[in-house]
């Protein structure tokens, strides 16, 4: 037995060799910028981001046009709350989370609620879940976004997204999920779960810091402002050189 033993997999994970393998490449030989569409090693950089786009989306059953590409799962939550929120304000100032959410979650909304956001904070029951006609009812005119997250990172409970996911789209109003805990680990697609927004991030099963993923739903058509400018890469919703490897 090799000692010290790891065992805080929910923090992070070993990088898998193939993964290691698979980025090597991308910072010795094929190293250029995705960015730059005048030669081939723009090129050669441009096609790695586009494959890697597309085996996330066969992970999630999305279409490759719905994965923006982050520094981690926290950028991609609060691009998903300030993005919405930003965007979207005259639609209603109502929003819906629980009180066990992830700290990058709980931070972002608390954050708008200085600017006039009001954010309900909904408590869970001994088992660590919601009540989803409480949720229901709760939801009016003036709710514009409900973030919940798929799995807990500390009691481990696993929310019925489907359910809170029809429960949003019958009210319209948006509906954010934090899947950090559970893409990778779970089977997760966003087509059968009624999701609009997916954050998540690569550490946490086997790949590299450094990158996370949000999901938006193409069907919503969403015109969200972004948290950072110049550039234009990512639909111009993170803007900056990619992160090729």
């Amino acid at each position: 037995m090799k000692l010290p033993i790891y065992m805080d997999n929910n923090s992070t994970t070993q990088l898998d060799p193939a993964v290691f393998e698979a980025m090597r490449p991308c910072f010795l030989e094929k190293y250029g910028n995705a960015s730059s569409k005048d030669h081939s090693f723009g090129w050669e950089a441009d096609s790695a981001v586009e494959n890697a786009r597309k085996q996330v989306s066969g992970l999630i059953n999305s279409d490759p046009s719905e994965i923006i590409f982050t520094s981690g799962a926290t950028e991609s939550i609060n691009l998903a709350h300030f993005g919405i929120a930003e965007s979207y304000y005259s639609k209603g100032k109502r929003i819906i989370t629980t009180s066990i959410e992830h700290s990058a979650v709980l931070d972002s909304l608390r954050n708008l609620e200085k600017k006039g956001f009001e954010v309900i904070y909904l408590d869970v029951n001994k088992d660590g879940f919601i009540d989803l006609n409480y949720l229901k009812n709760l939801i009016d005119e003036n709710t514009l976004l409900v973030s919940i997250m798929t799995a807990n990172n500390e009691i481990g409970i696993i929310n019925n997204i489907d359910e809170i996911g029809k429960i949003c789209k019958s009210k319209d109003v948006f509906f954010h999920t934090d899947a950090t805990q559970a893409i990778g680990k779970i089977p997760f697609d966003v087509k059968s779960l009624n999701t609009d927004l997916v954050s998540f991030s690569a550490h946490k099963f086997y790949g590299p810091k450094g990158i996370g993923i949000l999901y938006l739903n193409k069907d919503r058509r969403f015109k969200m402002q972004p948290r950072q400018f110049g550039g234009g890469q990512e639909k111009g919703l993170r803007p900056g050189t990619l992160n090729v490897p």
